[in-house]
């Protein structure tokens, strides 16, 4: 790995990822996107027999999108001389661009859903044959699935699975949460739905997914030189999503119960494009797919917050990306240098070459053995397109 020679060599670089590192700092998606009232929305959905539409209340906005994209766009990008490096940024500036306007327009229904699918797609067809293709499948596991553990008790487990791990994050428990649990990497804080009950095995999960991946990552991106490896590459969500996933799957605590759910956010994100209202995406999980109503809501909930959030079937689609490219016998240890996308390899080696960028000083651990014992998830995972 070369050095950096001179603090001028590549100063136009430092100076406008250090710009765009305060502009976007505070933009987290998922500080907006999360209601303030499903519980009793939920409440009220059951009590109509399914026939409501929720109306879900979201956090304020704390900045001021306009003055965000008119600076963003003011960046003097033609000063960087590399074209490759030249473009990531460029992809970063569009990239938040969007994301600023998802933001802006959450709860104003067709407007948010427009917004989603320009920085998230939509399930192609493949997406959706792999969806089916894993539904044909049981769900039969003898992993421990019984909902019986509180937040508390969760908190108290992954700071003790923390412990393998060198750095230091806080542990926060919310009311409003779509997820049993999130990270929110602007702040380093794995947060957890207060009351949500754990499974022994969804305990394994989440560590594995939020600590060993979600967080190894923002503390990865956080010791490189650029701010953009922490803030967030182009399209990164569908590659750290991958990750994370195939950690759970590495670990041997991956379910067909969880791979079936996996398979069902696809289904829900794909009844957007065919214009399902809220009840109608519920009616084709708990009715025509016979999944439990509060497994049903959760899941509809989660694709049908904001006005229609299409990012929950990249879940399924990074974790067929990041299984073929570890079976190729790819090096993942890039993907963990920070939020990055497969996508922009090539690109990383570059900033590697010139010495702008370090190999990740935390590893996770799952990783270094496949502890997978489930031929069927083998066989699965080697069948999707």
């Amino acid at each position: 790995m070369s050095k950096i020679k001179t603090t001028t060599e590549f100063e136009a670089i430092f100076d406008i990822d250090a710009n765009l590192n305060r502009l976007v700092k505070n933009i987290e998606l998922l500080n907006y996107i999360n209601p303030l009232n499903i519980a009793a929305e939920k409440k009220k959905f059951f009590s109509a027999k399914y026939n409501y539409e929720p109306e879900f209340k979201y956090p304020k906005i704390k900045f001021d999108g306009y003055k965000l994209h008119r600076l963003l766009f003011s960046q003097r990008l033609e000063r960087i001389e590399d074209d490759a490096i030249r473009q990531l940024y460029e992809d970063v500036i569009y990239e938040y661009s969007g994301l600023i306007e998802c933001i802006e327009t959450i709860g104003k229904g067709k407007k948010f859903y427009f917004n989603s699918l320009k920085s998230f797609g939509t399930p192609t067809e493949r997406d959706i044959e792999n969806a089916k293709f894993i539904l044909r499948f049981d769900n039969v596991d003898n992993a421990d699935l019984d909902p019986i553990h509180d937040a508390e008790y969760a908190k108290q487990y992954f700071n003790e699975f923390s412990e393998r791990y060198d750095f230091k994050y806080t542990i926060k428990i919310s009311n409003n949460l779509s997820a049993a649990a999130m990270v929110l990497n602007n702040t380093q804080t794995l947060v957890l739905r207060k009351n949500h009950k754990f499974s022994n095995n969804q305990l394994r999960v989440l560590a594995n997914h939020e600590i060993g991946v979600h967080l190894v990552t923002t503390f990865n991106g956080l010791s490189q030189p650029l701010k953009v490896f922490s803030n967030g590459f182009p399209n990164n969500v569908e590659t750290q999503e991958g990750l994370a996933v195939y950690s759970e799957y590495m670990s041997g605590s991956l379910t067909m119960y969880r791979l079936r759910e996996l398979a069902f956010r696809v289904i829900a994100a794909d009844s957007l494009s065919k214009g399902y209202s809220f009840s109608d995406t519920f009616d084709l999980l708990c009715g025509q797919y016979k999944l439990e109503r509060n497994e049903a809501f959760s899941i509809t909930q989660r694709v049908h917050r904001g006005g229609g959030f299409t990012k929950d079937f990249l879940y399924l689609s990074g974790l067929r990306n990041v299984f073929q490219f570890a079976n190729d016998n790819q090096d993942l240890v890039k993907l963990l240098m920070g939020k990055v996308c497969m996508s922009y390899t090539n690109t990383i080696d570059k900033l590697i070459d010139i010495g702008l960028a370090i190999p990740p000083i935390h590893f996770t651990d799952a990783y270094l053995e496949n502890k997978n014992n489930n031929p069927k998830l083998d066989f699965i995972l080697e069948g999707l397109k």
